[in-house]
């Protein structure tokens, strides 16, 4: 999250009113459809309850900002993946909690469940929101020291999910008391795929039917589709205290990076007969500046659309 921060200004935040109706149809997506899928999924696969709560955990976490990146290679709309990312990053403080207590609720016996007392919110808060504020802050104060950071932090985020991955696969390997998290591993192989796939398919779907174009549906299916596996490992492990729970997770965030190069490639030749948008994927180095083509508000816009950290 702190790598989000670094690649994140105040106008990211500022640029939904630029693209209002995308934005909420975005969010409608991540914060309602995503849920109720991932909810079916979890039910249609008969998942055991500690996956089905990890899953649904999974599908509560914001989108990764490795979605921009993403997206910047499948013709999609970058800026519109950034605001999408900084919105997500807020409201998932309070959505996230709320979520996850109903999956407990739902799946979990009496005596498994984990009650979100108001410390455990906290502790979301800060897991979630505060390193994203801190990279913003450092952004703002030193935006060069903020570029030379970016890169060894999105490489220590991808080498942290890597090993933890690997950490869960290890322990359930050798650890009898724990024999069954190799299985379940399997067990959650199908189901993350298919919710993916499904989250995905969302994204780029129902704003197509809802006439949003077509370089915002490939952002929006983007930004849906690859989600922050880190964070959602780490409040697995860490708050609600269950390797089990994380499996999903660690699952999800393989398969993912496969299936969105393949929706980029074939959402990249639908619109390569259509001229690229005015908003590009630029280098985060505080001297970048716009391209010539764009002018005014549309060139500062662009100016300010950030580089992807890692997940």
């Amino acid at each position: 999250m702190l790598g989000l921060g670094l690649s994140l200004t105040v106008a990211d935040f500022k640029r939904v009113v630029v693209y209002p109706r995308a934005v909420v149809l975005g969010l409608f997506c991540q914060m309602l459809l995503l849920p109720l899928g991932c909810y079916a999924i979890a039910v249609a696969f008969r998942l055991p309850p500690e996956l089905a709560v990890g899953l649904m955990l999974l599908s509560a976490s914001p989108g990764g900002a490795t979605a921009n990146l993403y997206s910047h290679l499948a013709r999609g709309d970058v800026a519109l993946n950034v605001t999408l990312t900084a919105v997500n990053s807020v409201l998932s403080v309070f959505t996230l909690p709320l979520i996850v207590e109903i999956a407990m609720r739902r799946f979990l016996s009496e005596a498994q469940r984990i009650p979100l007392q108001f410390e455990k919110v906290v502790q979301v808060f800060a897991i979630v929101l505060v390193p994203v504020l801190v990279g913003m802050v450092i952004r703002r104060l030193r935006p060069a020291f903020a570029f030379r950071l970016h890169k060894p932090v999105k490489i220590f985020s991808a080498v942290v999910l890597v090993l933890v991955v690997l950490v869960i696969m290890v322990v359930g390997a050798t650890d009898k008391s724990r024999a069954s998290d190799t299985g379940m591993f399997m067990r959650s192989v199908l189901p993350a795929l298919t919710f993916n796939v499904a989250s995905m398919a969302i994204g780029y779907f129902v704003p197509l039917l809802a006439r949003v174009p077509r370089r915002q549906a490939v952002a929006i299916g983007m930004e849906i589709g690859i989600h922050n596996g880190t964070l959602a490992i780490a409040l697995a492990t860490g708050l609600l205290k269950s390797t089990t729970m994380a499996i999903p997770a660690a699952v999800y965030s393989g398969i993912m990076f496969f299936t969105a190069g393949i929706f980029g490639y074939v959402a990249s030749r639908k619109l390569r007969d259509e001229p690229r948008s005015v908003v590009v994927y630029r280098s985060m180095s505080p001297d970048a500046t716009p391209p010539a083509e764009a002018s005014g508000s549309a060139a500062k816009a662009i100016d300010e659309v950030p580089r992807a950290s890692s997940v």
